[in-house]
């Protein structure tokens, strides 16, 4: 079923990430008078109050031939205060007098271009990742950049530059509503990734980007629930070796060059305002980065994070955390200008601090080539001849294609059927994300199969061929209210639903009734094939083609009750209730004040769908999500759980034809233990793009072998995942890294149609000969190893295999992952074709973060190596001697204990030291609360313990070797603080603590936080 011919959807409202394209207001020349400005910064640029009066064409800032850092610090010092802060905003205002145009940060590409216009839509990014194909990944980012740029060259104002992606963020947990936007729950995956979509956007050039990418969102962001207003728990560990590592990858190589910091706090601290950005993250790129704001995310430091007294305050302390741009307001810079004039006015900024944002947002548009000549800047002349091109479509289908994950197959695929029945409700519709470019074509799997096969048995031209049968597969029903039907209309705009009190209504009174999960439903009227939303009015009405927007007011909850059920709207959180002129509008604030409704069953979907399927060889049943609808940016799941119909449709379907193909395509994992156990093919992609149709189509009848690998595990249920809220992935025992359960499908996992033989793994140390006296290969901290491995097909057919790497250290100070991923490689090969497969392995990349000094370190330990098919089928495995650093035990009397270097914990939250100081600091969430340093060498004894602490009055009460029963060593009394910031020093005598002990802090008093703890022995 294609789509109503004519539908119009709503235009989005702005986007969290920043507001949709807009025109620009008219370039406004006004902004704060430089007389009303503090005295300029004697640090700052002399010039910088001066307006100058020189010809454009003559300003040395436009002269190609001079270096970036002069042209930038040139027209820095040509710009006065005013217009510098008029630049800090996301619509940047024009500044005629030097020639300067308006500019805009902020395009949306993660996965096409987004907003736009029609545009190339490719897989999602999930999707893109599951190729496990960088150099396919960086031609995708190359090909967004060129349609960007050709979208720019047709509109500048519209189609800005500096673009929004990729999204970074380890997956976590499958249950985060963004889940489709990032790329793999493992870190260095996620670089490898990021790194080569990005290098695609920016481009090849030496000097000009095609694109500015920005990476999103730093940091410790995998949850929508409350998102602006939830701390991210990030002990030191989790931070360096989980979350910093994908953002640092792409960085380091120079593909990105702006940052996008997150809404959430990171213990206890707004991301925007995180020290990491200046003291770390800046560190990382050989270029200046830009950091842009999330949208809104400012005026969150006063509003729902209550973090600063007032907009100036925050406004400033973003400034000088490092934020260059604030995305804040949509489109009017008024008010950003406006806080950071009172800020620079009360001395909270000085003109340093702006110079410092404005140079690093100049430079970028220096690198883009806006000063430049057209004819010295390759990409200039990109025009739309690109976008959605022939090689562009072709890059789409091979990317969706080779984004496919073969879960399950018992031989039934590739198909030989004759007759096929393609049944579901994503069968016959490709959905576009809230990120997604707008489709310039979709073909659906039933139009592809209908294309390849034929719907009626005469194929293509009069070659013969098998039918395609088709099913949608949901239930159509009618609602009606003591006798009288709801109705609606039948004209393309559609009209208010209504109770008709006539006679026969037939179609008019039909609709089909669409389960996504977590009991929320979509509705479509068969009167006119358009879903039923609620305008802003509180009628329902049948005119949207499907749920779309910001607000998917498209949304409802059939509520049972004894008589009947009422009608929940999501959107408004109103129930349906019949008004006096017999409309349905949602208003009822109160189940009690709905209208109860009367469901008849019109048509089973469920009946449909068996009676095509007992008619066909294989019936194919293709079912996932609505990536609009539970599982979104601002909507968490709850399970992982298939929606219920889906799942009775798919086992009436294999009831009814066991030779049943599941065909998942959705934004995230489902928990599919039934099909597992009883389907004989089971197949996953993510919303692949305009040509998903074409690519499920080829895989389906082995054109192309099955070419996607997981790249997050598949749990067999939610419960087999922590808390959502809980991001210590070590103490969790989460993801492949950590989890010691079974999961339904592992990380890396992905079947081919023919079937591969590992052999003969080699470890040889590259420029080195050294080996220990058993022959196990040995090397230095800063050496690196090569892993060799024969792999041979073994099978009938050419086939794809991802050779994986992973290792697993086996003796540790600390918990070490049960497996992490080194390195992979792609291969193809002919059937009985052998090839070699050499993955490097650095030795300083088995380093982890010590939490007793600071820093990262390559342990001196053995190393299980391990290569396979995915993170649990490993096909050979060999050993490596890393020749590292061992940890001293704690000294306690050489520096302090610091509170956040813990090395276990029960009870505790993070939070920061102070909104003017970089550190964290650990607080009792509970009574009893505990934190232990291992292996600390207490030599001939310590006397006395001091404590920097806050919130008591409390006690803290030191034991040793256990938290609950181990001798006490001391009792520190911490008394009575003017607030969580106010620190106080209390000290104890100390007892008992000689020799070498694990030492247990316990927090006796909720509320009370500790930032430190020194010792001293009886003679000092």
């Amino acid at each position: 079923m294609s789509e109503p011919a004519g539908a119009t959807l709503r235009h989005p409202p702005p986007s969290p990430s920043g507001p949709p394209p807009a025109q620009l207001p008219p370039p406004s020349l006004e902004g704060p008078p430089a007389a009303q400005f503090p005295p300029s910064d004697p640090s700052g640029p002399p010039s910088a109050q001066i307006p100058s009066s020189d010809p454009p064409g003559l300003l040395p800032f436009r002269d190609p031939d001079r270096s970036l850092a002069d042209r930038v610090a040139d027209l820095l010092g040509r710009l006065t205060l005013a217009e510098k802060v008029a630049l800090l905003h996301q619509y940047q205002a024009a500044v005629p007098r030097l020639g300067l145009a308006a500019f805009r940060t902020g395009t949306e590409a993660l996965h096409g271009l987004a907003w736009l216009g029609p545009a190339t839509v490719f897989p999602q990014a999930i999707g893109l990742a599951s190729t496990w194909d960088p150099d396919l990944v960086r031609a995708v980012g190359a090909a967004v950049g060129d349609e960007t740029r050709a979208f720019h060259h047709k509109d500048p104002s519209g189609a800005g530059l500096n673009v929004w992606a990729p999204v970074v963020n380890p997956l976590r947990d499958p249950r985060w509503g963004r889940n489709e936007e990032g790329y793999a729950e493992d870190p260095w995956l996620t670089g490898v990734m990021a790194t080569a979509y990005a290098q695609g956007l920016r481009g090849d050039h030496p000097r000009f980007l095609k694109t500015a990418p920005t990476l999103k969102h730093f940091l410790g962001y995998n949850n929508e629930t409350d998102r602006d207003r939830t701390s991210s728990n990030l002990p030191p560990r989790v931070l360096h070796e989980y979350e910093l590592p994908a953002f640092a990858a792409p960085l380091t190589a120079g593909a990105a060059v702006a940052l996008m910091p997150s809404y959430n706090l990171v213990n206890g601290r707004p991301a925007h305002l995180s020290p990491l950005i200046g003291d770390l993250v800046r560190g990382w790129a050989p270029e200046d980065i830009v950091v842009v704001s999330d949208a809104g995310a400012p005026g969150n430091l006063v509003g729902s994070q209550r973090y600063h007294a007032d907009h100036a305050a925050g406004y400033a302390a973003a400034i000088r955390a490092g934020l260059d741009s604030f995305t804040q307001d949509d489109a009017d810079p008024g008010p950003t200008v406006g806080h950071l004039t009172e800020a620079l006015h009360r001395g909270l900024l000085t003109e340093s601090d702006v110079d410092a944002a404005v140079r690093r947002l100049l430079a970028m548009r220096f690198r883009l080539g806006e000063f430049d000549p057209a004819e010295d800047n390759p990409y200039a002349s990109l025009t739309e001849d690109v976008i959605n091109c022939p090689a562009h479509q072709a890059l789409a289908r091979q990317a969706a294609r080779q984004s496919i994950v073969l879960l399950r197959n018992d031989g039934l695929l590739p198909l030989r059927a004759t007759r096929v029945a393609v049944i579901g409700p994503l069968a016959d519709t490709i959905y576009e994300d809230w990120y997604s470019g707008t489709l310039p074509y979709a073909v659906t799997v039933r139009a592809a199969l209908t294309e390849r096969l034929g719907a009626d048995g005469r194929g293509n031209g009069d070659r013969g061929g098998p039918a395609v049968s088709y099913a949608e597969g949901v239930d159509r029903i009618s609602l009606s209210c003591q006798g009288r039907y709801v109705v609606a209309a039948d004209s393309p705009d559609g009209a208010p639903l209504t109770l008709h009190s006539g006679g026969d209504v037939g179609e008019a009174a039909w609709f089909d009734l669409f389960d996504w999960g977590q009991g929320v439903d979509a509705v479509r009227a068969v009167a006119n094939g358009r879903h039923v939303s609620v305008d802003d009015d509180g009628l329902l009405v049948n005119d949207q083609a499907r749920p779309n927007g910001w607000v998917v007011r498209e949304t409802f909850r059939l509520v049972e009750r004894l008589d009947g059920v009422v009608i929940h709207h999501v959107a408004t959180d109103r129930y349906v209730a019949v008004d006096p002129d017999g409309r349905l509008r949602a208003d009822a604030a109160d189940p009690t004040d709905a209208t109860v409704f009367t469901v008849e069953l019109v048509s089973s979907g469920i009946a449909a769908a068996t009676a095509a399927a007992r008619e066909a060889d294989v019936a194919i049943v293709v079912l996932g999500n609505h990536p609009l609808i539970n599982g979104r940016e601002t909507e968490d799941r709850t399970d992982l759980a298939l929606p219920a119909a889906q799942e009775a449709l798919v086992r009436a379907v294999y009831a009814a034809n066991p030779r049943t193909v599941l065909a998942l395509t959705s934004s995230y994992p489902f928990a599919i233990g039934w099909a597992h156990e009883h389907l004989p093919a089971v197949l996953w992609s993510a919303h692949g793009g305009q040509e998903f149709g074409h690519a499920l189509a080829d895989v389906l009848f082995g054109d192309a072998d099955p070419a996607g690998r997981l790249t997050q595990t598949w749990y067999r249920s939610v419960a087999d995942l922590p808390d959502l809220f809980d991001y210590d992935i070590i103490g969790t025992d989460s993801t492949y890294l950590y989890f010691r359960g079974t999961p339904l499908y592992p990380f890396g996992h992905g079947l081919s149609y023919t079937t591969f033989e590992y052999r003969n793994l080699r470890i040889s140390v590259n420029g080195a000969s050294d080996a220990q006296a058993d022959g196990e290969p040995s090397v230095a901290a800063d050496g690196e190893v090569t892993v060799r491995v024969d792999v041979i097909n073994t099978g009938d057919r050419t086939g794809d295999e991802v050779v994986q790497l992973y290792t697993r250290q086996l003796h540790s100070r600390v918990k070490q992952p049960v497996r992490q991923l080194r390195g992979f490689r792609r291969v193809r090969l002919a059937p009985g074709e052998r090839a070699t497969v050499a993955l490097p392995l650095r030795a300083a990349d088995l380093a982890f973060w010590d939490v007793t000094r600071g820093r990262m370190v390559v342990e001196a330990a053995r190393h299980r190596v391990l290569v396979g098919r995915s993170a649990t089928d490993i096909a050979l495995t060999g050993t490596l001697t890393v020749r590292g650093e061992r940890i001293p035990d704690r000294d306690p009397y050489r520096r302090p204990l610091w509170a956040i270097e813990f090395d276990d914990y029960a009870g505790i939250v993070l939070r920061d030291e102070s909104p003017d100081t970089a550190g964290d600091v650990v607080g009792a969430a509970e009574p009893g609360a505990w934190i232990s340093f291992e292996r600390v060498d207490f030599g001939a004894g310590a006397a006395r313990v001091r404590a920097v602490a806050s919130g008591g009055p409390g006690t803290l009460t030191l034991r040793l070797d256990d938290p609950l029963d181990g001798p006490v060593a001391g009792r520190i009394e911490v008394p009575a603080t003017a607030g969580r910031y106010a620190w106080a020093e209390a000290g104890a005598e100390v007892s008992g603590a000689t020799g070498r002990h694990d030492l247990y802090l316990i927090l006796d008093t909720e509320g009370v936080a500790v930032s430190q703890l020194t010792f001293a022995t009886g003679g000092r």
